[in-house]
This record gives structure tokens, C-alpha cells and sequence, in this order.
């Protein structure tokens, strides 16, 4: 029995220590990996993992493992700050796979990436034929920014002359019944107010409100509760 304490005592001290090991290093998204920092977090978490089911380690080992991996990838990040050149080496460098609307068969073989895979990976960006490419980027990370040819860009509202206005974000105020009352008082607004819009559009109860957002110059969006067997489907 005392065996599953010191168990528990590890697992605790390395979850805490493994977020803080994060918090340290920065925010890095899953999809930004780059293939260093992927292999890196395998081995750390390997290494915490075998401190973990090793009866002759404990916290003061699964401190040295994560402070002695931990300073050497802080250690890796500041060189890549610090000196430009090494960052192609650690960090890898984005290729061209499509260059001026030809594929490069060298960087696809280097990438061991085939057609269905390119495929695959254009239609992530809502380009469904590579005959649609100028360019295209093989990013460190493992997917493709792509540049179109002219003729299959969407044109932007200056090449079509249209006014151009600020762009606000909509602000979360009702959600699943309950009033979000921090977003409420962010964007200067009262709980009278919401009740007023709420009965200039027939709701006489926060309770009948799914969700609600507010978006200045567009007022108030509103999705009331829906139960399934009310639900009308447009069957043409």
C-alpha cells in the first residue's frame, strides 16, 4: 500500500512539474510543432514515465529528469533566438512543393509525401485541384500554405473598391440559460438592457435563451432552447 502513495506522490509532483515546465517554455499549439519539439516532448515524457514505475526513483529524480530536459530545450530556444542561422537546423525550414504551378518531385521525395497526401493536405485549405496553385509551402509543422494563381484568388473589397469598416468581435452574453455578467460589464452594458432586447424579441425569460451574443452595430443574436421533437425540417 505504501507503494501506491509514493506512486501518487510522483504523479502528482510530475504533473505539476511538466505544466510548469510548459508555462516556462511558451505556448506552442499541437498543430505548430515542429518535428524537434514533437520528438522532445516524447522523450520527456518518457523519461517521467520510467521515473514513475522505477521503485528506486522519486521526486528528487523526476526533478533532476525534467530540470536537466527542461533547460536544455530552454536552452535550445534561446539559440534559436539569439542566432538566426541555427534555426534551419533545429527548427527545420519550409520548401517549395509547388513552385510557380509545377510540383517539386525533389522536396515531395524529401518529405516522403505523395500525391493523395498533397491532396489530402490542399483540401485542408478549401483548394480541391493542384491545377488552382502558384505556390505552395511545405511549413515545418507538417502542413501547406498555398498561394492561388490569379484567376482562383477571391478578390479582396480594394481591388472591388467597396468601403472598408472596423471589425468588431461578437461578445458571448447568454450561454446555455445563465448571463455571462464579466462579458456584460466588458462591453459596458447592463443586465437591464439585455432583458430589454431579450422581450423586443419575444423572451420573457433568460432561462428561454440557449445563447446569446452581442456585436456592436448588429445588436443582439439570440438561439432559444430547441427541444428535438419541435424541431420543423425543411424536407424539399
Amino acid at each position: 500500500m505504501n507503494h501506491y502513495w509514493l506512486m501518487l506522490i510522483d504523479t502528482i509532483f510530475g504533473f505539476f512539474a511538466l505544466f510548469l515546465l510548459t508555462k516556462l517554455l511558451g505556448k506552442t499549439q499541437i498543430t505548430q510543432l515542429t518535428p524537434f519539439d514533437f520528438i522532445s516532448a516524447l522523450i520527456l515524457g518518457e523519461l517521467v514515465g520510467n521515473a514513475l514505475f522505477d521503485k528506486e526513483a522519486g521526486v528528487i529524480e523526476i526533478a533532476f529528469v525534467i530540470i536537466l530536459w527542461g533547460s536544455l530545450l530552454y536552452i535550445t530556444e534561446i539559440t534559436t533566438q539569439k542566432f538566426k542561422r541555427t534555426r534551419s537546423l533545429l527548427e527545420g525550414a519550409p520548401d517549395f512543393i509547388i513552385y510557380r504551378g509545377k510540383l517539386i518531385r525533389d522536396v515531395m521525395k524529401k518529405n516522403n509525401l505523395d500525391i493523395n497526401q498533397l491532396q489530402s493536405l490542399l483540401r485542408a485549405k478549401d483548394v480541391f485541384s493542384i491545377r488552382e496553385v502558384e505556390f505552395a509551402f511545405m511549413e515545418t509543422n507538417g502542413t501547406v500554405s498555398v498561394i492561388l494563381k490569379p484567376a482562383y484568388q477571391t478578390p479582396n473589397k480594394q481591388e472591388l473598391q467597396v468601403s472598408t469598416e472596423k471589425t468588431y468581435l461578437a461578445t458571448t452574453l447568454i450561454n446555455d440559460g445563465e448571463i455571462i455578467y464579466d462579458n456584460l460589464k466588458e462591453k459596458n452594458l447592463t443586465e437591464e438592457w439585455l432583458m430589454d432586447q431579450l422581450e423586443e424579441q419575444q423572451y420573457k425569460h433568460i432561462s428561454d435563451v440557449f445563447y446569446a451574443e452581442y456585436k456592436k452595430g448588429e445588436g443582439l443574436f439570440i438561439l432559444p432552447y430547441v427541444n428535438r421533437e419541435h424541431k420543423k425540417y425543411d424536407e424539399k
